[in-house]
């Protein structure tokens, strides 16, 4: 299925609103990530992403058929962490396996590694989070262990894990 990734506009937030309000997706997220979503959700989403973008972070809007469907975004560390970034993303459930995010993972860490002075990029899926682990795997990630009992999500503690990509890993 084709998509573009591309910059946040504030026209994005209309659909972003309706592709983000879904339990589904919010139960695999960061409680960052209200559930429901709401329009000032999405409009303090949206407006942070064009007002930090390029500093310290690079988030980018998933497109399909000229809707914002999603979002993906790599962030810099700092500290002992600085020559590492974090790797987030959600997509609209509507779209969910049909190859679009282990692609836009792909072309989200090329960028990455292309622009900042980092060595690797990580990700923290739910261990029971399948699909997820799946889209870092296709992208060429390596599990490096599951943290026990490291979550408290919705009343539940869960155990997340860690995936890596280095860059002299990254064939793309």
């Amino acid at each position: 299925m084709g998509f573009i990734l591309r910059e946040w506009r504030k026209d994005d937030i209309d659909d972003i609103v309706k592709a983000a309000d879904n339990p589904n997706i919010a139960k695999n997220l960061r409680n960052t990530f209200p559930s429901p979503y709401l329009r000032a959700d999405g409009e303090w989403f949206v407006n942070d992403c064009i007002a930090r973008e390029g500093r310290g972070q690079i988030v980018r809007a998933v497109e399909v058929e000229g809707k914002a469907v999603g979002g993906i975004g790599v962030t810099l560390k700092d500290d002992v962490y600085e020559k590492s970034a974090e790797l987030g993303y959600w997509l609209s459930e509507d779209y969910w396996r049909k190859g679009i995010i282990s692609q836009a993972v792909r072309m989200i860490c090329r960028e990455a590694f292309a622009r900042f002075d980092i060595i690797r990029i990580f990700a923290e899926p739910f261990a029971d989070n399948a699909g997820s682990r799946g889209v870092l795997e296709k992208a060429g990630f390596t599990y490096e262990g599951t943290m026990r009992n490291g979550v408290y999500k919705n009343g539940e503690v869960h155990s997340y894990c860690m995936y890596s990509l280095l860059r002299e890993e990254a064939d793309f």
